[in-house]
């Protein structure tokens, strides 16, 4: 525990995180209460709001959650939990409804039935989207809008979690940084939803903020992490020199969109490959001296700024129009399959410590994500972990804990501010841990590394870099050049008490005795 603070008890769970599986799991506890921990204000800072392509789930005709689960299981490529993913798509269809419920806007066409996207690796159109292009916008409007109106929720925003409390093996609270000082909630359960760690990569599709603060969280809580090397890198991230890259959804591929070099040549005969596969022959062109486009205009061509206003929009804002020009992409780091070990009720090796969406690893998505199973794992698992929990919670009757602060909105969003260390960890990571890996790169990383893990940007870029050291095979989203074989399918396991070094001065041997 740190030294002075204010003590509160929380009166319920502390959700640390406020997209869309923090706050599915805050209304699905509803009438129970719980406190919403915001790093930021609320709304902002959060990959949910980022999300393009939309949620997956077999709500067509001619689809079914075997077909979902299927396709889900052959882009984990033999590190998907299969139960785990019959569950989770099996979920799919009434978790749209969930949503409409809570006031989503799904896209419908004239007959009112819903507007189904094709995206890559899936073989039925089962990507459901809301306002074209803004699906995560339009998901994380929904959520915040209706846990504004629950009083069982309080909503503590600029008030990133510092650390869990666990006393004897178990969960006793969580402190936190708010804006009346630090605070130590007091609670017998905490759920992570602090989304991924894109934000530890020079190139990423995500807000800079996210550098897997959840992650270093539950690893000095004592938690188990899993298969932190699992980094998707989204293929077409638009080029144009912005911090973080706008993201062109793979909806753009599905509606018959191709990658080319700059003489036109197809960099790869299927543009809706998996990801990872995409991303490694655009690696390939880029090592080699080429630039790589997405070329939008034979198809969608003039629809394009009706299908992908935003899209459209950034496009314009950086001199290009979609209809005419070839778009500029490189891989950027996109979404984190890795992440704390938990089972389908987000219960982590630490007993009162949960997570849910992309900070937890769940067994949903393996060694490469299939497209838009993101956000139904969120909203699914987020209402799982609540409903769990609502089992054995007795709130206090007073309701949950409240500040001054909560719903201040200020100028106190130093957590996203340009760091010169953080700035030196991202361009580290991205050398040492990115599309393609080798063991010099990864002991190089580690090397460079060992000062920052004080930090906890530090230590999750360690982990990381560790974890793809260990994994001596190349499957799904890792690759490495000096083992490009697949080995026996198996699962990186990374904890404190495995790595007690982490808690001091690390040893020289530690990355070879690994």
């Amino acid at each position: 525990m740190s030294g002075a603070r204010i003590e509160v008890v929380a009166g319920g769970p502390v959700i640390v995180g406020g997209g869309l599986a923090g706050l599915s799991c805050a209304i699905e506890l509803a009438p129970a209460p719980c406190v919403v921990l915001s790093a930021g204000a609320l709304s902002t800072g959060t990959s949910t709001g980022w999300a393009q392509g939309g949620v997956a789930a077999a709500v067509g005709p001619d689809d079914s959650p075997a077909e979902h689960a299927a396709e889900t299981l052959a882009a984990g490529a033999g590190l998907c939990e299969p139960d785990v993913v019959r569950a989770i798509t099996a979920a799919g269809p009434e978790a749209i409804e969930w949503l409409a419920r809570q006031g989503t806007r799904w896209d419908r066409g004239a007959d009112g039935s819903l507007g189904l996207g094709l995206e890559g690796a899936h073989g039925r159109r089962r990507i459901v989207h809301a306002g074209g292009d803004g699906t995560g916008a339009e998901l994380l409007r929904t959520v915040v809008d209706k846990a504004r109106t629950l009083p069982s929720i309080a909503l503590w925003d600029h008030s990133p979690a510092t650390s869990i409390v666990v006393e004897h093996g178990r969960v006793l609270g969580v402190e936190a940084d708010t804006p009346d000082g630090p605070v130590l909630l007091r609670t017998d359960a905490v759920v992570l939803t602090t989304g991924g760690i894109g934000g530890l990569y020079s190139h990423t599709t995500n807000p800079l903020s996210s550098r897997g603060q959840g992650l270093a969280l539950a690893f000095r809580a004592g938690a188990v992490l899993r298969d932190l090397e699992m980094v998707q890198f989204h293929p077409t991230a638009l080029d144009v020199a912005i911090d973080p890259m706008p993201l062109v959804s793979e909806a753009v591929r599905g509606e018959g969109a191709i990658i080319v070099n700059e003489r036109g040549e197809w960099v790869l005969a299927d543009p809706l490959s998996a990801r990872d596969v995409v991303s490694r022959a655009e690696w390939a062109q880029l090592q080699a001296g080429h630039r790589v486009f997405l070329d939008a205009r034979a198809a969608p061509g003039a629809r394009f700024g009706q299908l992908f206003p935003s899209i459209a929009a950034t496009a314009h804002a950086a001199g290009l129009d979609p209809t005419k020009d070839l778009l500029p992409v490189r891989p950027a780091a996109h979404y984190h399959m890795g992440g704390v070990a938990v089972d389908l009720a987000g219960r982590s090796t630490v007993p009162g410590l949960f997570a849910a969406g992309e900070v937890a690893s769940t067994g949903l998505h393996g060694a490469n994500r299939l497209a838009s199973n993101s956000l139904l794992e969120a909203v699914v698992c987020g209402r799982w972990v609540a409903r769990g929990l609502a089992a054995t919670q007795h709130g206090d009757d007073a309701g949950p804990a409240r500040h001054a602060a909560s719903g201040r909105h200020g100028t106190r969003d130093g957590w996203a501010a340009p760091d010169p260390k953080v700035d030196r960890i991202r361009r580290l990571v991205t050398a040492g841990v990115g599309v393609l890996r080798d063991a010099d790169g990864l002991q190089r990383t580690l090397n460079e590394l060992r000062p920052h893990l004080s930090d906890d940007t530090g230590l999750v870029g360690y982990l990381v870099a560790l974890a793809a050291l260990r994994r001596t095979e190349s499957r799904g989203a890792h690759s490495r050049t000096d083992h490009p074989a697949m080995d026996e399918p198996r699962h990186t396991l990374l904890c404190l008490a495995d790595l007690p070094e982490l808690t001091g001065p690390v040893a020289p041997d530690l990355v070879g005795a690994a």
